[in-house]
């Protein structure tokens, strides 16, 4: 895998973890006001759930890196 098809991988990895913590420690905001929507999240926590992101998918990538490097799923036909 070449730094390009790594970075992809990696980043194509980040956005689906993302996504998978989003709902993760996710309140309701008890108070409907005016202009406040009644399913947004009380305290999103976006840095931790950037920070948790991040760190999965890097652990998610080095997964997808050594089965490229040692060869351990093949999809070629040969």
């Amino acid at each position: 895998m070449g730094w390009i098809s790594g970075t992809a991988v990696y980043f194509i990895l980040w956005w689906l973890v993302l996504f998978m913590v989003l709902p993760f420690g996710v309140r309701r905001h008890e108070e409907h006001g005016q202009g406040h929507d009644a399913g947004a999240p009380h305290r999103p926590m976006m840095l931790v759930k950037i920070i948790a992101t991040t760190g999965i998918a890097f652990a998610l990538w080095l997964i997808v890196f050594f089965v490229d490097k040692y060869g351990l799923i093949s999809i070629s036909p040969n």
